[in-house]
């Protein structure tokens, strides 16, 4: 039996005007960016996802291949590949605008194959109607697997308040990692400070927040304390797209590391101690730091990390 990761979740285009006046295509997609990042990073990789056999299909299904990103699912489930339009700001931020289309077909994966970790995440997570197949999917296959989720909010797409919050914190009940970005909190926790935030998505079933702080780094809570861990210094921002996808598979690929994925994966997470935590936010800043180094959402592999 092989062990893989099974990423779930959105494939779309970025289509990307930036600072200079041009306008350039990326296949992206949270789901696809983290798919990819853990993809190079050298963990077999599936994923489940929808997109369509037209011009922005094609460029989505020829990143996916290039790095060995093997799908779960039929993807033709949707009629139209979805898109993105994102404006750089002078700081390098993006900001988007949507048109999406998300729903999925049955999981496909072969016999062979077994999800040590599974990965959900933003649009795919909260969007009606394929979200009730997400969730259904990681409560069908969270007993063998580390369930990892990654907030990503999107209030532009998804809208907010009470109806989304509740799809999302269903989810946060059946993941064991759960990943926020302070943005993120404030979109969907308005009336919270971020540490209150990320205690009430603690309460809510998983065994550790991650929360991302941008130039100030990231922090984990977990039912024994908080750890943080600095940003990396001297970073030269292009954009920061993917950079929260890449710090979510980057998280994977350190649990996967020190074994803590498959059946038993909540009890290793439980024992991981401050010094380990640290160790792992570390190596995902660093891996997030590569990406924003370079335009569009472009992940490093593993050598790059390891030569860093």
């Amino acid at each position: 039996m092989q062990q893989g990761a099974l990423v779930v979740g959105e494939s779309l285009v970025d289509i990307v005007h930036e600072r200079d006046g041009s306008v350039i295509g990326y296949p992206g997609g949270s789901a696809a960016n983290v798919a990819v990042a853990l993809a190079r990073l050298g963990r077999p990789t599936w994923f489940a996802t929808s997109y369509t056999d037209d011009d922005h299909g094609r460029l989505i299904a020829d990143h996916l291949g290039r790095d060995q990103v093997r799908l779960a699912t039929d993807v033709a489930a949707i009629d139209h590949t979805s898109a993105a339009v994102a404006t750089i700001a002078a700081d390098g931020a993006a900001r988007y605008r949507f048109d999406i289309d998300w729903r999925l077909n049955p999981l496909a994966l072969p016999d062979s194959v077994q999800p040590v970790a599974l990965h959900a995440c933003s649009l795919g997570a909260v969007l009606m109607p394929g979200c009730e197949q997400v969730y259904e999917l990681v409560d069908r296959l969270r007993v063998g697997a580390l369930v990892s989720y990654d907030l990503n909010a999107r209030p532009a797409v998804t809208g907010s308040g009470p109806e989304v919050l509740a799809r999302l914190q269903r989810l946060v009940a059946i993941s064991d990692v759960v990943k926020a970005s302070e943005e993120d909190l404030d979109v969907l926790y308005p009336d919270l400070d971020h540490l209150a935030a990320a205690r009430d998505l603690l309460a809510h079933g998983p065994r550790a927040v991650v929360v991302t702080k941008s130039h100030e780094g990231a922090l984990v809570l977990t039912h024994s304390g908080t750890v943080h861990a600095p940003a990396p210094m001297g970073v030269v921002v292009a954009d920061t797209i993917g950079a929260g996808d890449t710090v979510g598979a980057a998280l994977l690929d350190a649990l996967w590391a020190k074994d803590v994925v498959g059946h038993d994966a909540r009890t290793r997470l439980d024992a991981l101690t401050p010094d380990t935590w640290r160790e792992i936010l570390t190596y995902a800043g660093r891996a997030a730091s590569v990406t924003v180094s370079r335009p569009g959402a472009n992940p490093p592999y593993r050598g790059e990390l390891i030569a860093g």
